[in-house]
């Protein structure tokens, strides 16, 4: 499967290493880990910080696959906003859920902290405006709701925007204690510091199946048998070898990335942008003064592999962040198209198998999954080691909507 096509930027900012070299293998790893992404690297280093003996797997080279793409931005908001998403599963999961999100953007800074290179993480607040004047009143609703709840954040009119921004809208709110981060850098760096403390990476190596003999389970792949305790599986968008995920839907979506611009202005803190809209732009700018535009998703499960398509929908993307910011030289550099995984219900996959024992799953799906990876690989970590965590059942996956 195609993940992305197209002009990454992340792979500029940090030279592609070799693939890990692992001279042993274990006889049973404590937990063999499938897929080095984010959510793989998340956890193996939770896991590895427990004292435990993991592997990772990855039928690529690690840190290839949607972890070049990945939007980098970490916030605490989610597609489903909370005033939604309390009236899907009720106020005190609801809040709960988003509290659980807005500690993860800080233990991600955390973990940024001890990495070995950097990972150009900066505390960002969010801009969500009303892409419409009838989105006026869910954006408010939004405001009010987390202001209730005592999250971080504030309202602003039309005349508030055009004192902060280049552009106005209708209304909008504000997140604070978001971040962003280069996505790339921060796995490599996670990668290198838990092959460090003794975790085996296998690059190239594909997962066929898995079977559960006596204590151990028995995974079958390219390279032999390995065999582990536990299996989690963190592949991302990929159908996964093990498990069939219910409620998934995978689309796709395009991207650029313009060339430095001298001075960026008008811009309050240089927030992260998005809308009320579905689909919906973001915007955000990177360390070396870029700016990346995303957006113009498609029900379409595979990336786009014509150039010419992805340059037209880049062209589209150019247009949009002019019309926002006018002041603005721009010059597109990169552009790529990708896939992207949704759930149905707007929660992440999180959790052991409902029938199979020792079988686990962390499939961040969703417009927040670096979020979703982080306090994922801690209810997965604690589900291994105590059998129990008390947010275990927000996203786990025997619901409506799982992995069966």
């Amino acid at each position: 499967m195609d993940i992305h096509n197209g002009s990454p930027y992340w792979p500029t900012t940090f030279p592609l290493r070799k693939p890990f070299e692992v001279n042993e293998r274990s006889e049973c790893y404590d937990v063999v880990i499938v897929g080095g992404g984010m959510s793989g690297a998340l956890t193996a280093l939770a896991l590895t910080d427990a004292r435990l003996s993991v592997a990772i797997l990855d039928k690529r080279q690690m840190a290839t696959g949607s972890t070049m793409v990945n939007t980098g931005f970490i916030q605490y908001s989610n597609d489903i906003m909370l005033h939604e998403l309390i009236d899907q599963i009720g106020e005190r999961d609801a809040v709960r859920y988003y509290q659980m999100c807005l500690k993860a953007v800080k233990d991600l800074e955390t973990i940024s902290n001890r990495l070995p290179i950097s990972s150009d993480f900066i505390v960002r607040p969010s801009i969500c405006f009303a892409s419409s004047d009838a989105d006026v009143k869910k954006i408010k609703e939004e405001y009010e709701t987390l202001r209730r709840h005592g999250f971080p954040c504030d309202y602003w009119t039309p005349d508030e925007m055009s004192e902060n921004v280049s552009f106005t809208k209708p209304g909008a709110f504000v997140t604070y204690e978001d971040a962003e981060m280069n996505p790339y850098r921060l796995v490599n760096g996670i990668l290198e510091l838990i092959e460090e403390k003794g975790t085996h990476l296998f690059d190239f190596v594909e997962v066929t199946d898995s079977m559960t003999q006596e204590d151990c389970i028995l995974i079958k792949t390219n390279a032999g048998t390995f065999n582990a305790k536990h299996i989690i599986y963190t592949t991302g968008y990929e159908t996964t070898p093990v498990g069939k995920r219910i409620g998934a839907k995978i689309n796709r979506s395009y991207a650029v990335v313009t060339k430095p611009i001298d001075q960026i202005t008008q811009w309050y803190q240089r927030a992260f942008i998005w809308e009320t809209a579905r689909p919906y732009l973001y915007i955000r700018t990177t360390t070396d003064n870029r700016i990346i535009v995303g957006g113009l998703d498609e029900e379409i499960a595979h990336a786009p592999k014509s150039l010419e398509l992805i340059n037209e929908k880049a062209e589209k993307l150019l247009i949009r962040i002019q019309e926002l910011f006018p002041h603005f030289q721009i010059e597109l550099d990169y552009a790529y198209g990708a896939t992207f995984g949704e759930s149905k219900d707007n929660m992440p996959f999180i959790g052991q198998h409902p029938t199979k024992k020792n079988h686990y799953y962390l499939l961040g799906y969703g417009g927040n999954g670096t979020v979703y990876s982080m306090f994922g690989s801690q209810i997965l970590r604690d589900l291994i080691i105590d059998g129990h965590h008390p947010d275990a059942h927000l996203v786990q996956l025997d619901r409506k909507y799982g992995v069966k």
